[in-house]
């Protein structure tokens, strides 16, 4: 029988992310001992409950001293203290790494806080629910999904090598990119949906109460939609939009002349252009759909 991937793993945070890294982990075999390191004692309790890590608790020095991998799963806003936290107790030869949405923050906050003798590999998953926490979290998140990891010029070819391994055994398809371009495709492709969801939810929210009512009572599938991306957790979306500002308000900006012309098209009654928009757009949803992303 081949050893596992990871002597130690230590998940900081135990939300949706990392406790399906916990799950999948165990499932294959990639980790020797998982732990979680969570300021949340009942976060920490529920964990252990659940028998998804070895050993949980508030205290760095004794879950971190023979971590071989950290996965930072923090909100991106929470990087610097974690950095702090987690600095002086990571032994020689650590990787530490991430599932924030967001890159090139993680890099600035977090980095400056971790010692020359550890490996620093930053990665996103793209994959999640509208749930949150430890309980939420199940081993297949991550099949079929692609995992963008951003490691930064000079980092250790060996390190980037264990990441990947590790979220291939997971079932995620892995890409590599720098992370200012990645922080600029999720602005559209994660947060701006998001933003628009939080949007039209709070729009609806703002109705009158028979109003209001008559809108969740019929509810129709679009409508549905965008309340479940607007359940998303509202810290870590906080997080994200401050930490991605210059990226998210360059899409808005372009979203904005793209509605403003939608607007004018329909106040002046031209039917061809509409057509000839959605017939366009549709093909970005065959795309995705054969792309097995759907």
């Amino acid at each position: 029988m081949s050893s596992p991937l990871f002597g130690t793993i230590c998940l900081v945070g135990i939300g949706l992310i990392n406790s399906s890294i916990a799950r999948a982990a165990r499932l294959h075999g990639l980790a020797a001992r998982i732990v979680t390191l969570d300021a949340s004692e009942q976060a920490c309790e529920t964990a252990l409950r659940l028998g998804i890590v070895d050993a949980a608790g508030s205290d760095p020095a004794a879950l971190l001293a023979e971590a071989d991998l950290i996965m930072v799963g923090t909100p991106v806003g929470a990087m610097a203290a974690v950095g702090q936290a987690i600095g002086p107790h990571l032994k020689a030869g650590a990787i530490v790494s991430d599932v924030g949405s967001v890159k090139m923050a993680v890099v600035r906050d977090l980095l400056p806080h971790l010692p020359d003798t550890v490996h620093f590999v930053p990665g996103h998953p793209i994959a999640g629910t509208e749930h949150s926490g430890p309980e939420a979290g199940f081993a297949e998140l991550f099949q079929g999904r692609w995992c963008i990891l951003t490691p930064l010029p000079g980092t250790d070819p060996g390190a980037i090598d264990k990441v990947t391994q590790l979220w291939t055994a997971m079932g995620s398809m892995i890409e590599i990119m720098e992370p200012l371009h990645h922080d600029k495709v999720l602005a559209i492709t994660s947060h701006l949906p998001h933003l628009i969801a939080y949007t039209i939810v709070g729009t609806a929210s703002d109705l009158e109460g028979d109003m209001q009512q008559e809108v969740i009572k019929f509810s129709a599938s679009g409508f549905r939609d965008f309340t479940r991306i607007a359940a998303s957790d509202p810290i870590m979306w906080r997080d994200i939009f401050l930490n991605n500002k210059e990226a998210v308000l360059e899409i808005i900006q372009r979203f904005t002349e793209d509605l403003t012309a939608l607007q004018r098209a329909i106040r002046w009654g031209e039917a061809e252009t509409l057509e000839t928009h959605f017939r366009e757009t549709r093909a970005i949803r065959r795309a995705i759909i054969d792309a097995k992303q759907a």
